[in-house]
């Protein structure tokens, strides 16, 4: 977290600056309350360990269908860390503080539609890897093609088929439920 040499660490916890626990066996661990208030102390950036958790953003201005996604994500199989938005401009603030792999992202909606959120996060070097996956009543072929070109993965249709959305996030269901395909 601190981006230091385990030697480092040990002398820091040798000269009490950082506070450890001891195990029986001799070796120090780390509480992450105590490596936050070290570093803010000393004014150092925490670095997250990565996380094998995926996060999503869901973005729809229909607050059923927007709270049905949050609950499906949320729990087995999924086990996602979600957020939502109800239109394309708190989609943009929360982008850039939630920063999600993946956006469900509504064609139609007030405002800014589906089709400029998806350009405008591809066009960008810093949003462009987020994979998004289009979900839509309007899924006709000018529509589909229209938000593939815009760089979307793919793009569902409401009513969802909860299988092609487990497909589109890489979610592996049935016999070896809530585990992730392999990449």
């Amino acid at each position: 977290m601190l981006l230091v040499s385990p030697i480092t660490v040990r002398q820091w916890a040798q000269r009490g600056w950082l506070n450890a626990e001891v195990t029986a066996g001799g070796h120090r661990r780390f509480l992450k309350s105590e490596v936050e208030r070290f570093a803010r102390e000393r004014g150092l950036a925490l670095h997250a360990p990565p996380s094998d958790e995926k996060r999503v953003l869901i973005v729809d201005d229909d607050q059923h269908f927007r709270g049905y996604l949050v609950e499906l994500l949320s729990g087995p199989p999924a086990n996602m860390v979600v957020e939502s938005a109800t239109d394309g401009f708190e989609a943009g603030h929360k982008v850039t503080e939630f920063k999600p792999d993946f956006i469900l992202l509504d064609l139609m909606m007030p405002g800014m539609n589906g089709f400029d959120v998806c350009r405008r996060l591809k066009e960008n070097p810093n949003t462009r890897p987020i994979q998004i996956i289009a979900i839509t009543g309007f899924g006709n072929k000018k529509n589909i093609e229209r938000i593939l070109a815009a760089g979307a993965q793919v793009c569902l249709t409401k009513p969802l088929d909860e299988p092609a959305l487990w497909n589109a996030l890489g979610i592996e269901t049935g016999s070896r439920r809530g585990t992730r395909k392999q990449k």
